[in-house]
């Protein structure tokens, strides 16, 4: 298809040619041109369907308020649905389809349900599909289903990056017309560091679709110049292809930045950057965006907004039409007839709504006065409009202009309400501003060329003199103010015809007078009942005619009838951007315990815990599955010795004169007689009594203490120690530090264990039982030297240690420690076995202490010690947590020992009914024990530790699964403790 409405002018390369592809058609652009503009050059006004009605629809706006062009971009896992052509810039191969029909786009078969619009009038969801209720599952549902949506996913994994970024500025600009450089050329030259960003990739605003002059030179030269000069400033940043799309607190702004979008081949580069803009003040110079004006049949392809038609004409060397008529209501609507017929385009007609004289003179049009286009004809383009006093003009184009609405939308972000001016019947920014905003330009209602530039100058001089800047105070820019009145004329009543107000939902005059009638009148209800502005444009062209007709309905003023604000994002923001790099194995950040390269290469199998990538277990040759490999590293370590890498586990560093004291008010249990060289089990309960965390805590010295947490809650307990020693007890001398990521930290278990130690601690240190007895402690050194700290506490059930060594030994530590236990045959162990050993133990983890369970549950009541206050202690005494038919934790085990166990089963009695009436308490944790050879589990049952012996039923009606268990000590193995005071 030949570009058969390119003129020659605009601002394109012309020498350069591109191709496209437009569904299966390929056609050709230039370098600068949009995709809108690109298919407008080629002839093709048909781009879409609606959204409801499935009507024709054509590119109506040159910018991102665009509510009907919107198509697919790119194909395959690289597939975009939902792009406006108006902000999708051209590159060679650019292949776009059109989106939300069935069949063709010219030969839609969803248009049917054009035919059944009388049925389906603003609220029919909310009416019709309340009855019969049966019908919802099973006929509405599915049908809303498969007809919503617009564009499609490719449903596979998206291959482009994405990432974030951080920056920082005295003042940020946002939006780069003639007020915004003004604005920023203003900061840049006082010495300010400036941020201006544009969605455009042009920077110029309106400039580059005018023929004004700025200081005797055409207004996209202006710009051109000033941005060379910008671009020049080491304190200036110019940040183009970037939509600031949301203010949010103290200064900080959301933006959009569309790095790679406009390239063939991103070459490795992110597609798009997300920034997160922080600055000390700002200025909203965003523009102003045209609204059309309602009547029948107005939403034909070929008719388009005024202010579009001339920004593809003088910007991109595109006419819209050969037959171009106008109807207006202000001055501006003028400026597109005399810049068509400059560039000798036939103008047949400009219809003014006003009965006065033509503001500019327009060869070969004529000017008719005081009527409105009543209608249209032209289902698929437009090819003749019908006057109020019934004259038919033939066209191919119709530009229309209602007047223009400053681009209030960020000055609303923190509620912010915009106010109404009647000079130019629009709402303008009220004084509700964001902290540290100024609004300028167009946004703040100047919608003159001169104004837009004098107050873009000063508003930046003023935001940045209250930094401590000097203003440059340079001259301002010679311009003059254009012709701008305006009529507030919404709609043509004459029409009979449905008359269109937001095109990309199908919302028409009808529906909002519907509205009206049914009693939904309030501004919020009008846009959920009749879904206006609900659309990805977010109602940019169509909420204000919408809110002057609601305004008729009620004999009120527009202000009086009120708006609707705006939330973030200005415009849509693709999920792919807000996610970045966290994605697939990097959704979040993960940490690498400091042996896991000797485990990566000793065949571990790793899972996630918490942040942590932990070793679950190592696989040996020969063995059939997991199982093989956790059994096999639970023998070995009960036979002889295992070594597991605990570092994970939170540790943190605890000093001070009244550490010991601090400590005793946060664990249950006391701790202020805990001897220099001893470690104690201890446990928190929260502010209820219920129980929070456990672990153990070291006293290294008279004042130094270092606490162990579980993995799970070392982040949180940390929180809370730090809450507790600022808010509650800063009289107490105490300090902390997380030192977690300090110290890899071993555990060595076994009846071997004392003996492969003894090979690795330097000679000086005893570690015999009669000198490091269980739950001693101390300072000790490794290899000739090497610092280390020694805990001798078990988790497993068997004579055990713990080794700490700084991190950076973590992994050679590990080495050592496998290398000195060779002659015992050391196992490594991972999680699973470590699992397994605790539940033979009877150790409760985090299975036990889920947040619902207390030290009474627990079995650990006697803990809480009524010798002294604690965090939680009084509440945890309260008479339902103390029952004597509480849940206790106990141990159970398969009558049947083939039988496997299942954590989350139920316990009921004997004989009862499986009922939440008979529910007992339920198994928190099972595992295969190897040494016992069947399964077991932990759990809670009323009254356990009364009831050992006792046989009930775990019931599990998700697996379908009842079995008989035996309820039995909590401890399976060694449970008087021989083992680990061997």
């Amino acid at each position: 298809m030949s570009q058969k409405n390119r003129i020659a002018a605009g601002q394109v390369d012309r020498a350069t040619e591109l191709s496209f592809r437009f569904n299966d058609t390929w056609m050709k652009g230039h370098p600068g041109d949009t995709l809108a503009s690109a298919l407008l050059a080629n002839g093709q006004r048909l781009v879409g369907r609606s959204f409801k009605y499935h009507r024709p629809r054509g590119i109506l706006t040159a910018g991102s308020e665009e509510p009907n062009a919107l198509v697919q971009l790119r194909s395959g896992a690289h597939q975009e649905p939902n792009t406006r052509a108006t902000t999708v810039e051209l590159f060679d191969g650019l292949t776009a389809t059109s989106q939300n029909h069935r069949g063709s786009l010219e030969f839609d078969l969803m248009a049917v349900t054009d035919l059944l619009s009388p049925f389906l009038s603003a609220g029919f969801y909310y009416k019709t599909f309340m009855w019969p209720r049966a019908f919802w599952e099973k006929l509405y549902e599915p049908v809303i289903r498969a007809s919503a949506g617009l564009g499609s996913l490719s449903m596979k994994d998206d291959p482009d990056r994405y990432d974030k970024g951080f920056a920082h500025c005295d003042l940020l600009v946002i939006g780069a017309g003639p007020s915004g450089l003004a604005a920023a050329l203003a900061a840049g030259r006082a010495g300010a560091r400036v941020i201006l960003a544009d969605e455009d990739f042009r920077p110029g605003g309106r400039l580059n679709a005018e023929t004004l002059e700025i200081d005797g030179m055409p207004g996209a030269d202006w710009a051109a110049g000033v941005v060379a000069e910008l671009a020049a400033m080491d304190n200036v940043r110019l940040m183009t292809r970037t939509t600031v799309y949301g203010a949010y607190d103290h200064g900080t702004y959301g933006a959009l930045e569309r790095c790679t979008d406009h390239l063939a081949d991103a070459g490795g580069k992110p597609r798009q950057i997300l920034w997160r803009i922080y600055s000390k003040r700002a200025v909203l110079t965003a523009g102003a965006t045209e609204r059309p004006i309602a009547f029948g049949n107005n939403d034909r392809p070929g008719i388009m907004l005024a202010g579009a038609v001339r920004a593809y004409l003088n910007r991109y060397g595109v006419t819209p039409g050969h037959e171009v008529a106008v109807f207006t209501n202000n001055d501006d609507g003028w400026r597109t007839a005399a810049d068509l017929a400059a560039r000798g385009v036939h103008v047949p007609a400009v219809i003014d709504s006003r009965d006065a004289p033509a503001p500019l003179d327009v060869p070969g049009a004529r000017h008719i006065r005081g009527v409105g286009v009543v209608d249209t004809v032209g289902r698929k383009g437009i090819k003749s409009i019908t006057l109020t006093d019934g004259q038919v003009i033939p066209v191919d184009c119709l530009a229309v202009s209602g007047g223009w609405n400053p681009n209030v939308h960020l000055t609303c972000h923190q509620r912010g309400r915009p106010v109404w001016r009647d000079d130019i019947n629009a709402f303008v920014p009220g004084d509700a501003l964001p902290p540290g905003m100024a609004v300028a330009g167009a946004a703040n209602g100047a919608l003159t060329l001169a104004a837009a530039l004098a107050e873009g100058q000063a508003t930046a001089n003023a935001q940045i003199e209250q930094l401590g800047f000097t203003a440059s105070h340079t001259a301002t820019p010679r311009a003059e103010d254009e012709p701008h009145r305006g009529a507030a004329f919404w709609h043509v009543r004459e029409s009979t015809k449905r008359a269109w107000l937001d095109q990309q939902n199908d919302v028409t005059v009808k529906d909002v007078k519907q509205s009206y009638r049914e009693g939904f009148r309030a501004v919020e209800h009008l846009k959920r009942y009749t879904t206006l502005g609900m659309a990805t444009d977010q109602g940019k062209t169509a909420n204000i005619p919408a809110l002057a007709i609601m305004a008729e309905c009620t004999g009120k003023t527009i202000p009086e009838t009120g708006t609707t604000i705006f939330r973030p994002p200005y415009t849509p923001v693709p999920l792919g951007a807000l996610g970045g790099r966290s994605r697939g194995r990097d959704f979040r950040p993960y940490r690498l315990t400091p042996s896991h390269q000797w485990a990566k290469e000793n065949g571990a199998t790793f899972v996630e815990v918490g942040n942590w990538l932990r070793a679950q277990w190592y696989a040996r040759p020969g063995e059939q599955g997991w199982r093989d490999s956790v059994d096999r590293e639970v023998t070995a370590t009960r036979n002889s010795v295992g070594i597991c890498d605990v570092t994970t586990l939170g540790k943190i560093d605890i000093q001070g004169r009244d550490a010991g004291e601090f400590l005793n008010r946060i664990y249950c249990n006391g701790f202020a007689t805990l001897a220099v060289g001893k470690v104690r089990y201890g446990l928190m309960l929260r502010e209820d009594g219920i129980a929070y965390d456990d672990g153990t805590t070291a006293r290294m010295s008279e004042n130094h203490y270092v606490m162990t947490t579980t993995t799970a809650n070392a982040v949180l307990v940390f929180r809370r120690l730090e809450f507790a020693r600022q808010c509650l007890w800063p009289d107490l001398d105490v300090h902390l530090i997380s030192t977690t990521d300090g110290w890899a930290q071993f555990a060595v278990a076994g009846p071997n264990a004392r003996n492969l130690l003894r090979k690795v601690i330097d000679a000086e240190h005893d570690i015999s039982n009669e000198a490091f007895p269980f739950m001693a402690c101390g300072e000790v050194t490794v290899c000739s030297g090497t610092p280390a700290r020694l805990f001798r506490i078990s988790f497993s059930g068997e004579l055990a240690y713990e080794i700490a060594v700084p991190a950076r030994y973590g992994n050679a530590m590990m080495g050592v420690l496998m290398q000195a236990g060779a002659e015992y045959d050391a196992t490594p162990y991972g999680t699973e076995a470590l699992s397994v050993m605790r539940i033979e133990k009877g150790h409760a983890a985090g299975n036990e202490l889920n947040g619902q369970t207390t030290a009474h549950n627990l079995g650990m009541g006697r803990m809480v010690s009524q010798k002294k206050d604690s965090i939680g202690a009084v509440l945890s005494q309260r008479p339902e947590m103390i029952r004597d038919d509480a849940i206790k934790l106990v141990g159970f085990r398969p009558v049947n020992r083939a039988d496997k166990l299942a954590a989350g089963s139920h316990f009921i009695t004997r004989g009862d009914k499986a009922s939440m009436d008979n529910d007992q308490g339920w198994m928190t944790s099972v595992a295969y024990s190897p040494s016992l050879g069947h399964s077991i589990g932990l759990g809670f049952i009323k009254r356990g530790d009364q009831r050992q012996g006792e046989i009930v039923r775990a019931v599990n009606p998700l697996m379908g699964s009842e079995i008989e268990v035996e309820i039995v000590s909590a401890h399976f193995i060694d449970p008087e403790g021989e083992r680990l005071r061997a």
